[in-house]
């Protein structure tokens, strides 16, 4: 038992301090807390003072309930409005849409090499659905590897990605293990690493470098 914390406690609450100030100040738990001072009585002022505090709060709190859900509600209107103004897409919408996301993330210097990386899955999946249903790339030619770091297990990694992508882990490269990041006291937002997918074939990365540059002119010129 935190002996000078229960003290302390105990006086806070001879002083009328509610169990959740308490509780604040001294960085423990609220049941903690109710279990040092249940032996406190408080006088007829002090339970009154109490409670109008946790009117206030209650008050405030669903004010501000409120005020997040009518936010909520909001930004969700605009996101549904603007769903709607996009209708049907075609295969040549999934061709520009693969090029321009391999213009920002793609690999672009080895020319034989078509590679592109992205931690998100479902920019992953848009990318495989461009290189097999525009490309033509055959499944059996599709290479994955991934960066994680140490902390996250290699198998479950391995194991997400196959599923996400389709790939088989036979035909993953060696997983690339970075220093974990807990103990520079980082936060790991990325539980399944970055996955690259790999593709030799020379034809196909001048084909998406040629398409890369017509689309380029067309949007710049505003020709549509």
């Amino acid at each position: 038992m935190k002996y000078k914390e229960k003290q302390q406690a105990i006086k806070y609450r001879e002083e009328g301090m509610s169990i959740l100030e308490i509780a604040n100040i001294l960085g423990v738990s609220k049941a903690s807390v109710s279990l040092w001072v249940r032996s406190v009585v408080l006088n007829k002022d002090q339970k009154y003072t109490l409670k109008l505090k946790n009117t206030d709060f209650e008050v405030i709190e669903r004010r501000r309930q409120s005020r997040l859900k009518n936010e909520d509600l909001k930004r969700q209107n605009i996101i549904d409005a603007a769903e709607k103004e996009i209708q049907n897409l075609d295969k040549k919408d999934l061709r520009v849409a693969g090029v321009m996301l391999y213009l920002a993330e793609g690999g672009k210097t080895q020319r034989g090499l078509v590679r592109f990386s992205n931690s998100n899955p479902q920019v992953i999946k848009l990318m495989m659905k461009f290189l097999q249903d525009v490309c033509d790339v055959p499944k059996g030619k599709f290479k994955g590897h991934i960066h994680t770091h140490s902390q996250v297990q290699v198998f479950e990694a391995e194991k997400y990605w196959s599923n996400v992508t389709g790939i088989a882990k036979t035909n993953f490269f060696k997983t690339y293990v970075k220093p974990s990041t807990s103990s520079k006291g980082l936060k790991n937002n990325l539980p399944f690493g970055t996955f690259d997918i790999y593709v030799c074939d020379t034809r196909l990365f001048l084909r998406i470098k040629g398409w890369t540059n017509k689309i380029l002119k067309l949007l710049i010129a505003g020709i549509f």
